[in-house]
């Protein structure tokens, strides 16, 4: 009899300390990173740069087109699309002049850009709300460092940005326009303020995505203000990029 109660506790037990395993079935990555030949996202850019040797800042207005024009083979021999990148005014009257490319490689559980020889990996699976990785983990140290003499380790090592899906399923509203079933990537939001004597600066990284289109909103800040304790005023080097989605096939 007592054999008998020890196995029933024993069970018992067992039964409280069983884990509880969570089944979980995401989204796939490719319903918000739709890619096919032909597919284009107009955005609104806006470009904010220092000038006057970092003494007075301004924002330059664009319209940007993105559009899938390629489907080649990268160089680990993965199937990846080339994205083209146009420009014109902001108003829209002037007809679009090619800037640039970037690479768009969607993998199993990721998905990969390269740009400016940049590689970073914009989504991973789950697409749940808190999942976190290393986003930048391909970059180099200092990855801006041949343009901007970043002083803060955040800058010089953005390798150890934690991506996050801030948000999943957000309804937004961009120019007018409303869009549902939104994900959030935020990557960083950092900022170190104080009076002229002290080193200050602002790091803000945040992607959009929405089903069935793509990249809706991005903003990159990447700036400080140098102190310059030489004896002139302080002054600023960086830059900041903003994406507004007007219009998209």
């Amino acid at each position: 009899m007592r054999a008998r109660i020890t196995a029933i506790l024993l069970l018992l037990l067992a039964a409280g300390c069983k884990h509880e395993v969570e089944n979980y079935t995401s989204e796939p990555l490719s319903d918000y990173m739709p890619l096919s030949i032909g597919k284009y996202i107009i955005y609104q850019l806006d470009s904010t740069v220092f000038t006057g040797f970092g003494r007075s800042e301004e924002v330059h207005h664009y319209q940007e087109k993105q559009e899938v024009t390629a489907q080649l083979t990268d160089n680990q021999g993965r199937p990846t699309y080339r994205i083209d990148r146009f420009l014109r005014d902001s108003a829209g009257v002037e007809g679009w002049k090619t800037f640039s490319s970037l690479f768009i490689t969607p993998l199993e559980k990721t998905v990969e850009v390269v740009e400016n020889n940049l590689r970073t990996v914009r989504l991973a699976l789950p697409i749940k709300t808190g999942f976190t990785w290393k986003g930048n983990q391909y970059l180099p140290f200092a990855p801006y460092g041949n343009v901007y003499d970043f002083h803060s380790d955040t800058n010089f090592d953005p390798s150890d940005w934690d991506y996050t899906y801030d948000s999943v399923g957000l309804s937004v509203s961009l120019n007018g326009q409303s869009i549902d079933h939104v994900i959030v990537v935020n990557q960083i939001d950092e900022e170190t303020t104080g009076n002229d004597d002290v080193l200050t600066g602002r790091t803000f990284s945040e992607d959009r995505y929405a089903k069935g289109i793509g990249l809706v909103s991005q903003e990159l800040v990447m700036w400080e203000r140098d102190p310059n304790t030489g004896g002139t005023d302080p002054f600023k080097i960086g830059f900041g990029v903003k994406r507004t989605m007007v219009a998209h096939n």
